[in-house]
């Protein structure tokens, strides 16, 4: 993804840096990070008294810092665990964060044969490194699992990019060995070929090469995770059944049906009538699209308002300067009039304009230039910002004598 694409999604989606200066995150193949807001349930329940009932986790959502974090689970689970009691793990997640995957996969393995993972919906990514390190796998037979290679994203130079790609390798490694502690069914080239290639597999499959143990009948799903299907528009070779496990209505099981040939267009609005209110509202609507750069779309505006009065005609006007707002954002300015003429809403053209941005983003591009939010500090206790360090350089340089780098 260019550098323009990947600002235009930070602004539109609330994007969150990751500084090179901390432990990077490696994370589901999805730009940007899941909001905070997104719907997920995580709890542990302590065993019965009655005894014979398993403590019982429930792992529904984002595996990391959105959602399940492995330090959460390994303290609230030693809190729980008596040391003897059945543990039975729920698994319902698109993944997340590989490294807290990977903690809470040697977590489970801890546990010895006291512990069972429970698959009951999707299992992807970091959710399959972690469901791994229990004793044993069990999955419901409308369920799905999905391995593939580490991926993230960060900023620096040539040495801490290099850096980086051989962290990324040690990552795939340590994914490998994840998979390895079960007693699978492929071999060691066939499986590192099944994480390059992003698979996807359904219970049966899952169970023949080995990842589970065992398939069980269908499981009603606790939580609709539908606020984490965009994530899979990332991801390659996405079965249509991956999609509905995480709710997502779009993607229709079957081709639709070619329409009838040749349907009647529908009829032209009745056009607005000659009075001087209406014409009052156009010569208005006129110079209000001139000055928003909407004059390419006034007349649809006004056919769809059909002039009937001012709120319906500013109505129609702030939809389409909504819209056109969002494409100046996403750098595609030649979008706005077909999303405004389709009657998308500014949410709708910001989606729209995701989709593309994420379809079409294929190629980095390495810029030395500083951040763009340079402002002032939020507080003293930040950082300085980069214009400040270069300006104290200089400072520092001048009263020296020496040259500016």
């Amino acid at each position: 993804m260019n550098m323009t694409n990947r600002l235009a999604l930070a602004v539109m989606l609330g994007g969150l840096g990751i500084s090179t200066l901390e432990q990077p995150r490696i994370l589901n193949r999805a730009e940007g990070v899941p909001t905070l807001s997104a719907e997920h349930w995580y709890s542990i329940q302590a065993a019965g008294e009655e005894g014979g009932k398993p403590i019982e986790v429930y792992i529904y959502g984002e595996i990391g810092f959105w959602g399940v974090t492995s330090g959460d689970f390994i303290r609230d689970l030693k809190e729980v665990d008596d040391g003897v009691s059945d543990v039975l793990v729920h698994f319902d997640t698109v993944g997340g964060d590989l490294f807290d995957g990977i903690a809470i996969h040697n977590t489970l393995r801890a546990l010895g044969e006291r512990c069972t993972g429970q698959i009951d919906g999707a299992c992807f990514s970091a959710g399959s490194v972690a469901v791994c390190g229990a004793h044993r796998v069990t999955m419901a037979d409308n369920a799905m699992f999905m391995i593939h290679n580490p991926w993230t994203w960060m900023a620096g130079d040539s040495e801490e990019l290099r850096k980086m790609a051989d962290m990324m390798d040690k990552a795939f490694e340590g994914i490998v060995v994840s998979y390895q502690h079960r007693a699978l069914n492929i071999d060691d080239a066939e499986l590192r070929r099944m994480i390059n290639d992003t698979t996807w597999l359904t219970a049966s499959e899952a169970k023949t090469h080995g990842f589970v143990d065992e398939v069980f009948g269908e499981v009603e799903p606790l939580v609709n995770n539908a606020a984490l299907g965009k994530i899979l528009n990332r991801y390659r070779n996405v079965p249509a059944a991956a999609l509905l496990l995480v709710g997502e209505p779009d993607t229709p099981a079957e081709p639709e049906p070619e329409p009838d040939p040749a349907p009647e267009p529908d009829p032209e609005p009745a056009p607005a009538p000659a009075t001087p209110e209406a014409s009052e509202l156009a010569a208005k609507l006129a110079a209000d699209c001139e000055q928003a750069g909407l004059s390419n779309c006034l007349p649809y505006l006004i056919r769809t308002s059909a002039l009937a009065s001012t709120d319906a005609v500013q109505a129609h006007f702030n939809r389409a300067k909504e819209v056109r707002a969002a494409c100046l954002v996403a750098k595609l300015p030649d979008e706005a009039q077909g999303l405004i003429e389709a009657g998308l809403t500014g949410d709708q053209a910001r989606a729209k304009l995701f989709d593309k941005l994420a379809k079409n983003s294929s190629t980095v591009e390495i810029s030395n230039l500083p951040p763009l939010d340079d402002g002032p500090q939020a507080s003293a206790h930040q950082p300085p910002t980069p214009t400040q360090v270069y300006a104290q350089r200089r400072n520092n340089q001048a009263s020296k004598g020496g040259k500016q780098a």
